[in-house]
């Protein structure tokens, strides 16, 4: 991996939502340009430390870094510009369903006050050529499948060209085949696209597919971190425990 300074630094991070200790003491950073996988149990901590990456949390305690900024005392403005480098694909694809596929894609850049209409439908159409749509601007959420929603989702989270794209599971609802196919974009953005990926997921096949480093949360705390090897070789119960139970649940549902 590269040597570069992380893009994400979070220093002993704490978050409580009234009696609710969520994170306790978090310390990690995401390298520019890796793939994290963020995995744990319910109630781990998982999506409130990605929350904090992007600034939609502040910190109760501790700082969290992004390139090179400690972005836990800004206000909005200053957020929006850190922002920016920044995409996030959230579990459901949150597509407003009175906007076209377009105009889903193209509402973070109307959001930040871009004007020039041309440069705004070459992003969309460049975008939805990265995530395998071509020609689906003009749909509407509800003509797409589940597949396609989540395509049209994260066209809308690389329209900004961010440095690193966060998604809060984005295998959820799809079926395997179709998970594959968001796995095999994800892996591009990464190795075609220099951007740095950030994923909270269950899918343990695509954790050993895609992930370079995983960080595996329990009870607010980084219980273990290391990579899908790594995990694979450990031995430890808690991991082996987490890994079957999840392996159960795939064969259930």
């Amino acid at each position: 991996m590269t040597k570069e300074a992380p893009i994400i630094e979070v220093r002993d991070l704490h978050q409580r939502f009234g009696d609710q200790h969520v994170l306790r003491g978090v310390t990690t950073h995401v390298n520019k340009g890796e793939t994290l996988v963020l995995l744990g149990g319910s109630g781990g901590g998982k999506s409130v430390l990605l929350k904090h990456f992007i600034g939609l949390l502040s910190p109760y305690s501790g700082q969290v870094i992004v390139n090179g900024e400690d972005i836990s005392e800004m206000n909005e403005r200053q957020l929006s510009k850190v922002r920016q480098a920044m995409g996030m694909m959230f579990q459901n694809g949150a597509l407003f369903d009175f906007m076209t596929v377009g105009q889903n894609i193209a509402f973070p850049l109307r959001e930040r006050g871009m004007k020039d209409e041309a440069e705004i439908e070459r992003r969309v159409l460049e975008s939805l050529d990265i995530v395998k749509l071509p020609g689906q601007e003009g749909k509407m959420p509800a003509e797409l499948s589940g597949g396609m929603r989540k395509r049209v989702a994260l066209a809308r989270a690389i329209v900004d060209r961010p440095e690193c794209v966060l998604y809060d599971e984005p295998h959820a609802g799809l079926d395997p085949i179709t998970g594959d196919s968001i796995d095999h974009l994800i892996r591009d953005l990464q190795k075609n696209h220099g951007m740095t990926n950030v994923i909270i997921t269950h899918e343990m096949r695509s954790v050993f597919r895609i992930a370079d480093r995983v960080i595996f949360l329990k009870l607010g705390q980084i219980y273990w971190e290391g990579t899908p090897q790594e995990m694979k070789d450990s031995g430890d119960p808690e991991l082996l425990d987490f890994i079957e139970g999840v392996a159960r649940e795939v064969v259930i549902s």
